[in-house]
């Protein structure tokens, strides 16, 4: 899942990306509106969390933006303001969900898998194909009953691969999804991760390769 945190306040932001990134979130941060705006043009964000109180463009405006864009981006609205007029001012500006300040790591990390199950087309909590499964909340992945030792990247990788249920996923979509803005776009590190997975996924292979498209299970 790629996700992008925009808050102003720098120690909070880089927190929360920290957390999500153990979760095996690809996390890009932006501290102000107007980056924020930038980066949504250039890559197509499973969700945004977008802190209210921002400087420059506020966060009720980056809201208004991307919710006149045709994007299948879900956005989390965070603020210090939690009145029931806050949250309901929040949601009809277009948000998708709301958590007012201060909040549980642990729940905000299942608010931020919620929306990304919600994205188009929307994906079930459990990824299966044949005998392999994926549960991404809990970051498990078994074939025939048996867990797999993957790493997170490996992991990024298998569910991007089982939610695209049989769509033929881009070296460079993948790039995108998993890993994040520091990524250099003309790595093997795509590659490289594709190998280990098919080797611990193990026989009869899963993962096809489909020659200058990509990858498919």
């Amino acid at each position: 899942m790629r996700v992008l945190v925009v808050e102003d306040h720098v120690r909070l932001a880089q927190s929360v990306a920290r957390v999500l990134r153990r979760e095996g979130m690809a996390v890009d941060v932006a501290f102000d509106g107007a980056v924020a705006l930038d980066r949504t043009v250039e890559v197509d964000y499973d969700v945004v969390v977008l802190d209210r109180d921002l400087p420059g463009v506020p966060g009720d405006e980056v809201c208004r933006r991307l919710m006149r864009e045709p994007l299948r981006t879900r956005v989390l609205m965070l603020t210090a303001a939690g009145t029931v007029a806050d949250r309901v001012a929040g949601l009809s500006l277009g948000a998708d969900d709301y958590l007012p300040k201060p909040f549980a790591y642990p729940e905000l990390v299942a608010r931020i898998r919620a929306l990304g199950r919600r994205a188009q087309p929307a994906v079930p909590p459990i990824l299966v194909r044949g005998d392999l499964a994926l549960d991404p909340a809990r970051r498990v992945a078994t074939r025939a009953g048996t867990r797999l030792a993957l790493n997170p990247k490996e992991l990024g990788v298998l569910e991007c691969l089982l939610a695209a249920q049989g769509r033929v996923v881009s070296a460079e979509e993948l790039l995108e999804r998993v890993w994040d803005e520091a990524a250099d776009p003309f790595t093997t590190t795509v590659k490289a991760t594709m190998n280990r997975l098919r080797s611990k996924i193990g026989e009869p292979p899963l993962i096809e390769t489909v020659p200058r498209a990509g990858y498919r299970i």
